[in-house]
């Protein structure tokens, strides 16, 4: 095991993260970014429980994704000034006990503040992200955040399997403590795992790092389109994998929530095969990549337009869709982190703003399309956002570098 075996990258310079410490890395991204997405296979459970509309039951999603954005402005930027050790240990111990106060929650009120509470927290994932591309060279970033990026979408689609087969055996509530005590355990791994002297962080104050995110935005064209093609992959995501478990629990599949939990199998086949595209991204690629990709996620949806009448060939849906997703994500980051090395944090957590709004955006419109024009609905809604971000990166290809 080779845990402890870092060095500070310089350019040119191939870093000393060994593959266990990336594996970490990765198994920590996905274990604690699938605290955000247990609830899209528990929706119809949670709202039994609380007493709420269908229509209603997506703003438990669109919360934790609204504290998800709050943790990306406010706490993800602290990265570039604070002990990143410290801050990543200390976020991992209030996200375990986030998850188990989301487990014990008496009324939908309580339910609600402590899935805000369990997004904002969940950010820790792209403190480690922005981690791991500065502690790798620049001929290895592409493939290091490839692998770490793969994580975090394996852990995202894994979510709803592990979510369904423990709240099978014991109710939803069991599923978030369990989460609790995982996150505990990924911490005190950390705490081993994570290198004792980091990269130098900026000099700048909190509060002039908070007021740099949007300038560096405004002011750098690749990032805005970046930004914005996330915006619209993720909602797109998101507008498939918050909807999907309301036709795949009604008849005639009438899915458990473990069945349900293995469609998202499908999905980590996609994200796994996406892997390599930050390596093409490293190669001058990333346009290439991404046209290509934002082709199959528009044409993805036509397979998944099939569900009710052929299960099969949805599933082949999903598995574009989420290649399609993944490659675009991991391409976008290669690129961003490259744009400003010493803004990583700040770009990462910005650029996860437009991520969060997009998956929030899915979330909510998809379920409530679904209660009044079903699954064409739900699939003509991906179809357009994945349309908008085919013609978006037609228009601003030319005015945005290739690499």
């Amino acid at each position: 095991m080779d845990f402890m075996k870092h060095a500070r990258p310089s350019s040119g310079v191939k870093s000393n993260l060994g593959p266990w410490t990336l594996l970490l890395f990765a198994a920590t991204c996905g274990a604690s970014v699938a605290n955000v997405y247990y609830a899209q296979p528990l929706l119809g459970s949670m709202a039994q429980d609380f007493g709420l509309d269908i229509a209603d039951i997506g703003i438990i999603v669109t919360l934790t994704q609204i504290g998800y954005a709050v943790g990306l402005l406010l706490i993800v930027p602290l990265a570039d000034i604070a002990d990143r050790r410290r801050l990543v240990i200390a976020q991992m111990m209030l996200l375990a006990a986030a998850a188990a106060a989301v487990g014990l929650a008496l009324s939908a009120g309580m339910l609600f503040a402590t899935m805000i509470a369990l997004g904002l927290l969940s950010v820790v994932v792209q403190v480690v992200v922005a981690l791991t591309a500065s502690l790798t060279g620049p001929e290895e970033r592409g493939r290091a955040v490839g692998l770490v990026t793969s994580g975090v979408v394996i852990g995202i689609l894994a979510a709803r399997l592990w979510a369904g087969l423990l709240a099978d055996l014991g109710g939803w509530r069991t599923v978030y403590l369990a989460s609790a005590a995982l996150m505990l355990i990924m911490g005190l791994l950390l705490v081993r795992a994570l290198p004792r002297e980091m990269p130098p962080g900026s000099k700048d104050g909190y509060f002039a790092i908070l007021q740099s995110i949007p300038r560096l935005f405004l002011h750098n064209p690749l990032l805005r389109a970046r930004a914005v093609l996330a915006f619209l992959i993720f909602a797109s995501f998101s507008t498939l994998w918050t909807a999907m478990v309301l036709p795949l629990s009604a008849p005639p599949y009438l899915m458990s929530h473990t069945a349900i939990g293995l469609v998202g199998l499908a999905g980590v086949a996609g994200a796994l095969a996406a892997s390599g595209a930050g390596r093409l991204a490293d190669r001058g690629l990333a346009q290439t990549v991404t046209g290509a990709s934002l082709g199959l996620l528009a044409t993805s949806w036509a397979a998944i337009l099939c569900l009710p009448v052929s299960l099969p060939i949805f599933l082949l849906g999903v598995v574009a869709l989420d290649f399609a997703v993944q490659a675009v994500h991991v391409t976008n980051q290669t690129l961003i982190f490259a744009a400003r090395p010493e803004a990583r944090s700040r770009l990462v957590g910005g650029y996860m703003v437009f991520y969060s709004a997009g998956s929030a955006l899915g979330a909510i419109a998809s379920t409530t399309i679904y209660a009044y024009a079903g699954w064409p609905g739900v699939s003509a809604l991906g179809l357009t956002f994945s349309l908008l971000a085919l013609a978006f990166w037609r228009m601003t290809r030319a005015t945005v570098p290739k690499a």
